[in-house]
């Protein structure tokens, strides 16, 4: 997108024409959306960057906390993201345990489903939400579509190589291409792109987090990207009132692109900076649990 088109979109509302969609591009009842990009010869170049076997996780780790510590209160930051409950089993001794978990908690690191966010009464890819998300769970669109796993090439765009982003910057196209370029290394159609911004989730006024601008998912677009991963994701506040989220309102719900919040990426750059290596095998194995609008997952990276 042009920095005239970009300027005349902060102008007003944005036409849906004038946004990247994926709507129709698979079938009416997709449920994949950009994972379909991920082909046998794709999952074939991820392995192949399997060299070493050294593993990386790149979720942030959950204490969870007791069930009757207070109530629980999933948009404070200082709050677990997961309540559990101790129990002891009948027969042979053993303990046991049951959990409550608020599966979108900025303190945990999660993938979205497609039926996660919603444009204009409709889900990806263009579904009426009133048939595909019910109160009791998500007909179409749930993260059981990931039952399969995702296996791809993950590559690493460090944005934050000496120092973290400036508040408030937009990631464009352009910085993007510029980490491809600084370290070696070019993401290709069906790639998970994972994004390194040098941030800890925090809502500060006075300071407002970076994140991913509408250019640079066009970029994504274009690059055919099959799945997003970020320790940030979304500025806060929106950069655009026009288009206040474009990783959850235009990525997710236009181009059917999963995102995975709130990554740990720490000891990945650390990694691929010893190693000169920016690519890798990306494992992702949500459980297999239907009806879900996201769930907490362990991404691994393999070298």
């Amino acid at each position: 997108m042009s920095t005239e088109q970009t300027e005349q979109n902060a102008a007003g509302a944005v036409n849906e024409q004038e946004l990247p969609s994926n709507w129709g591009r698979w079938g009416a009842d997709d449920e994949l959306g950009t994972l379909n990009l991920i082909t046998d010869e794709v999952r074939a170049r991820g392995v192949a960057e399997a060299r070493t076997g050294r593993a990386v996780s790149l979720a942030r780790p959950i204490r969870p906390a007791s069930l009757f510590s207070g109530p629980f209160a999933p948009l404070d930051r200082d709050a677990s993201p997961v309540q559990q409950v101790m129990q002891y089993t009948g027969g042979a001794p053993a303990t046991a345990d049951v959990m409550l978990v608020t599966n979108h908690h900025v303190l945990s690191t999660h993938i979205d489903a497609l039926g996660h966010q919603v444009r204009d009464g409709r889900v990806y890819p263009g579904r009426p939400l009133a048939e595909s998300v019910t109160p009791a769970g998500v007909r179409h669109g749930s993260t059981g579509a990931f039952a399969s796993g995702i296996v791809t090439r993950g590559v690493l765009l460090d944005l934050a190589p000496e120092d973290p982003l400036p508040p408030g910057h937009g990631i464009t196209a352009e910085d993007l291409e510029a980490a491809e370029a600084r370290q070696g290394v070019r993401l290709e159609s069906g790639d998970a792109l994972v994004v390194r911004c040098g941030w800890a989730y925090a809502v500060d006024p006075a300071r407002p987090m970076p994140g991913i601008s509408l250019d640079a998912v066009w970029w994504m677009h274009r690059r055919g990207v099959s799945l997003y991963a970020g320790d940030l994701g979304d500025a806060q506040p929106p950069l655009d009132p026009a288009v206040p989220g474009p990783l959850h309102r235009v990525a997710l719900p236009l181009l059917g692109m999963p995102l995975i919040d709130v990554a740990e990426l720490t000891e990945l750059a650390a990694v691929c900076a010893e190693s000169g290596r920016y690519a890798f095998l990306l494992t992702v194995a949500p459980p297999r649990i239907h009806g879900l609008t996201g769930v907490p997952v362990n991404p691994l990276a393999i070298f």
